[in-house]
């Protein structure tokens, strides 16, 4: 990890900057808020060590908006972004531009403290990331061919009647291959699930050639 990491927090909300604040405080690390991503980005805040943490949908530049304007810029820091219950389709053109992590609403603080610190010990090429990715794909290579499916589906932000009209079985049999794939890849919520299933889906080209 850096040796003064920074996290900085994004959100429109006053009570979800100050209650990030505080964990992040408690947990000793140093963190720095602001309301909108047009005033972080007009700010220019130095970035050496550093990650983001933003919500999604903001008034003015969204998170993913925020994501790509760092591209531009030709910086490289890991983001985190935070998302709704409805949000997985948003959630997975998220991960698709290239933040780190996504987290639903509501979060365990648990979660978010373990996903900045995953971020930060990217800042360093930590080998900690590389041998996540590797054993989120070694899980995904022990699901059977239709828990893939139904994953495959979830990750299109398909609900489970829909999955079960494509693979022409019931919801409650979706219900079932999708529990059986959170614990083969031993993901506490459908976030997570989802999160790791499309980092798999990223990553599969690259373990192809």
């Amino acid at each position: 990890m850096p040796s003064d990491p920074i996290v900085y927090v994004i959100d429109d909300d006053d009570g979800a900057r100050s209650s990030l604040e505080f964990l992040l405080d408690c947990a000793g690390i140093r963190v720095r808020s602001f309301a909108s991503a047009d005033v972080f980005l007009k700010a220019s805040p130095p970035l050496d060590g550093a990650c983001v943490v933003t919500d999604v949908r903001m008034p003015g530049t969204s998170g993913i908006e925020l994501v790509e304007a760092l591209k531009v810029r030709g910086v490289a820091i890991p983001v985190i972004v935070i998302t709704g219950h409805a949000d997985v389709p948003l959630a997975i053109q998220a991960m698709k531009a290239g933040v780190a992590d996504f987290i639903e609403k509501p979060f365990d603080d648990e979660i978010m403290l373990s996903a900045i610190r995953r971020a930060l010990a990217q800042q360093t090429g930590s080998e900690n990331a590389r041998a996540e990715r590797q054993s989120i794909l070694d899980r995904m290579a022990g699901l059977s061919a239709r828990e893939r499916e139904v994953v495959d589906g979830l990750v299109a932000g398909k609900a489970n009647k829909a999955i079960a009209f494509d693979l022409s079985i019931s919801a409650r049999t979706v219900e079932v291959y999708r529990a059986n794939a959170m614990m083969k890849m031993q993901a506490k919520t459908l976030s997570d699930l989802v999160r790791m299933a499309t980092i798999a889906q990223l990553d599969a080209p690259q373990n192809q050639r």
